[in-house]
C-alpha cells in the first residue's frame, strides 16, 4: 500500500483539526438558515461544513491576541448603541423632505493592518447603517468607506475619527499587549473609561 493516501488523509485531518471553529460556525449558519434546530439539520450542516473545509481550505489567519472581557463588553455595547442610533439617523435621512444627503468615499488609515483586526473593524463599520466598506487593503492598512451623509458624520475627518475610535475599541478588546503598545494604545491609555 502506498503512503500517499495516508499522507493525504493526515493532511485532511490536520486541516479539519485546525479549522474546527470554521466547521462549527458553518454548521450554526446552516441551522440558522433553515430556521429549525433538529438533529437532521445539525448533522447535514456539519457534513456540508466538513466538505467545504476540505475542498475549499481557508488560509490560516494569525490572531495572537488576548480577550479582555471588559473591553469586549464596551465594544459590543457601543456597537449596539451605534447600530440603533444610526438606524434612526438613516431612516430620518430617507424620510425628511428637502435636503439631499451628500455621500462620499472616505479613506481611513488604520493603526494595525493585521488581517483579523482589519476585518473585524471593517465588518463592524459596514454593519452600522449609513456606511459601507468598499475597499480594504491589508498591505497598507487603508480602508475606504462610502458614507451616506458625510456632512452629518462630521465631514471626512469625523468619519476617520469614528473609524479609528472603533479600531481602538477592537484592539483593546482583542489585541495583545505588544500590538497595543505598537499602536499607541498601551495600558496607560486603555483604561476602562477609554473609548
Amino acid at each position: 500500500m502506498s503512503l500517499h493516501p495516508r499522507r493525504r488523509s493526515a493532511r485532511v485531518l490536520r486541516r479539519v483539526a485546525v479549522q474546527w471553529h470554521a466547521i462549527v460556525l458553518l454548521t450554526v449558519m446552516w441551522v440558522l438558515l433553515w430556521g429549525d434546530l433538529s438533529w437532521a439539520n445539525v448533522i447535514a450542516g456539519a457534513a456540508i461544513a466538513l466538505v467545504v473545509v476540505i475542498l475549499f481550505p481557508l488560509p490560516p489567519i494569525s490572531m495572537n491576541g488576548t480577550l479582555r472581557p471588559w473591553a469586549a463588553s464596551v465594544l459590543v455595547a457601543r456597537f449596539v448603541a451605534d447600530l440603533v442610533v444610526a438606524s434612526f439617523e438613516v431612516a430620518w435621512v430617507a424620510l425628511r423632505p428637502g435636503k439631499q444627503p451628500r455621500g462620499a468615499i472616505v479613506g481611513v488609515q488604520l493603526r494595525n493592518p493585521d488581517d483579523a483586526y482589519l476585518t473585524i473593524t471593517a465588518v463592524m463599520s459596514s454593519l452600522v447603517p449609513g456606511s459601507l466598506v468598499v475597499e480594504a487593503s491589508r498591505r497598507t492598512g487603508m480602508v475606504y468607506l462610502h458614507v451616506l451623509d458625510v456632512e452629518a458624520s462630521g465631514g471626512p475627518e469625523g468619519v476617520r475619527q469614528e473609524i479609528r475610535t472603533l479600531e481602538a475599541r477592537v484592539l483593546r478588546a482583542f489585541a495583545s499587549d505588544a500590538v497595543l503598545v505598537r499602536c499607541g494604545l498601551d495600558r496607560l491609555t486603555s483604561g476602562k473609561g477609554a473609548p
